[in-house]
């Protein structure tokens, strides 16, 4: 945007911030100009917590890889200024930005079936995701498939304390789609490497 590098706009321009963003042009099709004005900073409260620091970089990293121009995400949106919210003021925003991960997922058209196992539609002893069709699979219903299967943990069921070995179980699952499905969609771009350095660290404090 115009006078993005000045004294003035750079310090507000930072990954995490939320602004209001006004675009203006005479034609849709014409670059036009935007007005920027600072709704909230959250760079101070991240730059002591190099975990949250890792986190920001990786939701901000992924949002502008996955994300079309000018298509709107409202629950995305709303669900992200939670996470981002959290972070640097909160232990449970790990837990939080891993059911992010799925929120986002669904939005892009890939969200996973955790509901019931696939194959005895069971509701108990959900322990496994399928790569193939991303629908959970019971211990049962797994049977002698279970080391094709995919990781369910608790806290991608919605249950848990939030614990990082747990956690770090579940981006395995959400990172098998995101670079096996998303990225495909996306003319197999790599998935940014900020995403895997946040869960390097996360894999380390667990």
């Amino acid at each position: 945007m115009r006078g993005g590098a000045s004294r003035k706009i750079a310090p507000i321009l930072q990954p995490g911030a939320q602004l209001e963003v006004t675009w203006r042009a005479r034609l849709e099709e014409h670059l036009g100009v935007f007005t920027v004005e600072p709704v909230k900073s959250r760079a101070a409260a991240v730059m002591s917590d190099r975990l949250a620091l890792a986190g920001l970089n990786a939701v901000t990293g992924l949002l502008s890889y996955c994300l079309p121009e000018r298509e709107p995400h409202p629950q995305l949106y709303t669900r992200t200024i939670t996470l981002l919210d959290l972070m640097g003021t909160s232990d449970v925003w790990p837990l939080a930005y891993l059911r992010w991960e799925l929120a986002l997922l669904d939005d892009m058209g890939f969200g996973l079936d955790l509901t019931c196992c696939a194959v005895t539609g069971s509701l108990d002893d959900l322990a496994y995701v399928s790569p193939r069709t991303g629908r959970a699979v019971s211990v049962e219903g797994a049977a002698d498939w279970a080391d094709k299967l995919l990781p369910l943990p608790q806290s991608l069921l919605g249950h848990g304390n939030g614990d990082l070995a747990d956690i770090s179980e579940g981006l395995i699952t959400t990172g098998f789609f995101l670079k096996n499905r998303l990225a495909h969609q996306l003319s197999d771009r790599p998935v940014p490497a900020a995403r895997q350095r946040l869960v390097d660290a996360i894999a380390r404090q667990g």
